[in-house]
């Protein structure tokens, strides 16, 4: 493994909120962290069938862009009883032509459980893989899951995407009726962003 001594990191993203977090995250590693949608990078077409492959897209993008390490990362949640679906397609699942609309991509992934009679518990994951990027090819990958089962209808206000429909294991509230302290701390992009803590030390 090796050791990170690079000051400064480029984001793959354009999400604001997400650059906030690693930015609070590398400040006491002393490093300096920058975002594609800052420089104005382009955001690049994520045609993998597989979190890491999309993540590395993203990463191998930027840095070829900016010669810079780079972290990426992709997330989804994954259906025990759709063979694993909607997965890296999570976000497609609620896109319509006026944006995404998670309360579409949660009706039809519970609808496809009653079709194909999948009994309860209906067990699923959420999944993140972030990918850190060295600009010469070396990478380090850090993979967090969050194990648990959908429930229906959906509960709670606190979230986004399938939070309402999502209970963790362990707890029998859905994570939008968490509060966001809560769920930040058991989620599966924490769980990854831990191990990637746990490198910088």
């Amino acid at each position: 493994m090796r050791k990170l001594t690079e000051r400064k990191l480029l984001l793959a993203t354009h999400n604001r909120g997400k650059l906030e977090e690693i930015r609070a995250m590398m400040a006491p590693h002393g490093i300096e962290v920058v975002s594609a949608g800052e420089l104005g990078l382009p955001e690049p077409a994520e045609t993998e069938n597989s979190f890491i492959g999309n993540a590395r897209i993203k990463a191998l993008a930027a840095m070829q862009a900016t010669g810079l390490l780079v972290l990426a990362d992709d997330s989804g949640i994954t259906v025990d009883g759709l063979d694993g679906a909607p997965g890296v397609y999570t976000a497609d699942w609620a896109e319509t032509p006026n944006g995404r609309d998670f309360m579409q991509a949660m009706t039809r992934t519970w609808r496809e459980l009653d079709e194909r009679g999948v009994p309860e518990p209906r067990t699923a994951q959420f999944r993140a893989t972030l990918i850190l990027l060295w600009p010469d090819g070396h990478e380090e990958i850090f993979e967090g899951v969050a194990p648990g089962h959908l429930v229906w209808p959906p509960r709670g206000e606190q979230g986004h995407g399938y939070d309402p429909i999502f209970v963790p294991e362990g707890h029998d509230v859905t994570y939008a009726e968490m509060p966001a302290e809560q769920k930040n701390a058991i989620s599966h992009r924490a769980r990854a962003f831990r191990q990637l803590e746990a490198f910088l030390a």
